[in-house]
């Protein structure tokens, strides 16, 4: 250790002593007629985007590729970053990044090969529709991922809602 630094922790120590979070990486994919793909997972009451959790040495949109093709069998490039939402610990998990990306239009159903291991269904639906699938969390994502698609800005959220200032807008309900 530098004698100068007293006080000082060595870089491994410091690291170490950091927060860490955990990440999820989605997708919105839509059909030609604008309805965008949701997922019923076999392990949860409620509907979600295509999508999973990071893996420790997988940047976000990479995870949301792998999540993709091991989901619905289908290679989609991912594209624009339209989320991030950041989202509060609790008692029984640690603060969670999550992550939505574009990942285009496909031509309809017959292009998807769902994993039966951990999805039950899919189904293109309305934005409307689909916000009342969706947790109230991910609804508000999808409602700012939409948004961005239309502004071109990705969309800053916390808890999902706006991390705009309070003079700044909250993404409009496409």
């Amino acid at each position: 250790m530098n004698p100068e630094r007293v006080g000082w922790l060595e870089p491994a120590e410091w690291y170490a002593s950091l927060p860490s979070f955990l990440a999820s990486a989605t997708a919105v994919i839509t059909d030609p007629q604008g309805r965008v793909l949701l997922v019923k997972p076999n392990y949860r009451e409620h509907w979600n985007l295509p999508g999973g959790v990071l893996q420790g040495d997988e940047p976000p949109n990479r995870a949301c590729a792998r999540e993709i093709r091991e989901e619905l069998g289908v290679e989609l490039v991912v594209g624009a970053l339209l989320v991030v939402d950041w989202v509060a610990p609790t008692d029984i998990r640690r603060a969670w990044f999550g992550f939505v990306f574009d990942a285009g239009t496909v031509a309809g159903p017959e292009e998807i090969s769902l994993q039966a291991d951990e999805l039950d269904g899919f189904e293109f639906v309305t934005p409307a529709e689909a916000y009342t699938r969706l947790t109230g969390n991910t609804a508000d994502r999808l409602r700012g991922a939409l948004h961005a698609k239309v502004t071109g800005r990705t969309v800053n959220l916390v808890d999902g809602k706006s991390a705009l200032s309070p003079t700044g807008s909250e993404p409009a309900s496409p």
